[in-house]
């Protein structure tokens, strides 16, 4: 038998590339504070590719690799939007105050993709409740589904 089909292989031979991490279609719109935050995981993934280069750790340089070619991505594509001081419609960037039907108040703020955190608050621009948000006034009615809120605050 063939020493091809018995030899398992070593794993320092093992030349592993991950996969590209998806990138969103949408445009990559982002607050001052998910550019630094693109820019701080660009700094630590460099570091971390340092070390697994000193190291020689080909796993960890596979990560890290993949994720520096999608934060360098997400960097070069990154269209920062300040903050609209105009509040009177729910633009990117602004907290918005939304009462249920059951009377119950929630906050979020339209943020990018990258920075988005629902349990912070912080939802995605391309969200179905931040685009039925968009471009609505205090008073006014989102629907999303079966369910209904009322904005009460834009910030």
């Amino acid at each position: 038998m063939s020493g091809a089909f018995t030899k398992e292989q070593d794993d320092d031979e093992l030349r592993e590339e991950l996969p590209d991490r998806p990138i969103s279609p949408h445009r990559n719109l982002v607050t001052p504070e998910g550019l630094a935050q693109i820019e701080a995981e660009l700094t630590r993934l460099q570091a971390e590719l340092d070390a697994a280069q000193q190291g020689d750790d080909k796993h960890a340089l596979a990560r890290v690799t993949r994720d520096l070619r999608y934060w360098s991505a997400r960097r070069a594509s990154a269209e920062l939007i300040h903050k609209i001081a105009d509040v009177g419609q729910v633009r990117f960037g602004h907290r918005v105050v939304v009462e249920d039907e059951t009377g119950k108040r929630r906050s979020y703020r339209l943020v990018g993709e990258d920075e988005a955190d629902p349990s912070k608050g912080l939802i995605p621009y391309v969200a179905p409740l931040a685009e039925a948000l968009m471009g609505k006034g205090v008073g006014e009615s989102a629907e999303v589904g079966s369910h209904s809120a009322t904005i009460v605050e834009i910030a």
